[in-house]
């Protein structure tokens, strides 16, 4: 299972790379945000955590049989989770983001199911993920809402 753990962790330094390429900014920084917003400095240590848990999440579904749906919808969301941070801070495209993290949400939600059936701990494992999609989604919308962008 070690080996199946440091494969899903190094998988998850594609989206990890993303957020360090495409850092929030001056952009960002210059966004009308809600008092609630996190500090920028609270992101990575929650993304480490959030990677170790879906990655040992992962590792253990990997060793069940039948688990290519399970495994295929964790692919989906880490793409999704990739996608998210091009979009928002490389495109700065606050309504993209917002309708990326919708998709996001839906597919940890679902991968989340999906390991369910296969192993409770699992399960569990992806429920911070889960919260946190909830929170950045309710973050993103907030932000759209201060910050309206044509269509």
């Amino acid at each position: 299972m070690l080996v199946m753990f440091i494969l899903f962790l190094a998988i998850c330094a594609v989206p990890a790379a993303a957020g360090l390429f495409f850092k929030p900014g001056r952009w960002y920084r210059d966004l009308e945000k809600p008092s609630w917003t996190p500090p920028d400095w609270v992101f990575p240590i929650v993304w480490a955590a959030l990677y170790l848990l879906m990655s040992w999440a992962a590792a253990r579904v990997a060793m069940q049989p039948d688990n290519d749906v399970a495994l295929g919808l964790w692919s989906l969301q880490i793409t999704v989770s990739t996608l998210w941070s091009a979009v928002f801070f490389g495109q700065h495209r606050i309504k993209a983001g917002a309708a990326i993290i919708i998709v996001l949400w839906l597919a940890v939600a679902a991968t989340t199911a999906a390991f369910l059936a296969h192993d409770r701990l699992a399960a569990v494992l992806m429920t911070p993920y889960l919260a946190w999609g909830s929170f950045a989604l309710a973050l993103n919308l907030s932000i759209l809402n201060r910050n309206p962008q044509p269509a």
